[in-house]
């Protein structure tokens, strides 16, 4: 495949292991905003390692935006959707219903926004 193909450089960072994941639990957040730790306690199996290398490299790609909480005691993170983050839900979605049509049988899971998800 071309290496200037758009799906080609997109999925370069999007399709990785939790990178996905990690957009949806941001978008359940109130105001599209977790902190790392909030991130580690919905996603499970995740490590620390990978979670940070994810999301510094969705940071990088104008995904999500972060913001360092100097007056919480540590210290702490917290990860925002930004705009395009916040359009990706729609693929996310898409993703869902896809599978559900072909793949999945999860008729509860249809049933839900992904918001309310319980992955």
């Amino acid at each position: 495949m071309d290496e200037h193909c758009t799906v080609n450089m997109t999925v370069g960072y999007l399709a990785k292991k939790w990178t996905l994941l990690i957009i949806l639990e941001l978008y359940k957040g109130e105001n599209y905003t977790r902190s790392f730790s909030g991130l580690r306690v919905h996603i499970r199996g995740i490590t620390p390692k990978v979670l940070s290398e994810r999301l510094h490299e969705l940071e990088r790609e104008g995904i999500i935006t972060r913001k360092i909480i100097t007056t919480a005691v540590p210290v702490r993170s917290e990860y925002t959707l930004t705009e395009a983050g916040v359009e990706l839900i729609s693929v996310i979605r898409d993703i869902k219903y896809w599978a559900l049509k072909w793949k999945v049988d999860n008729l509860p899971c249809g049933k839900q926004e992904c918001k309310n998800c319980k992955l």
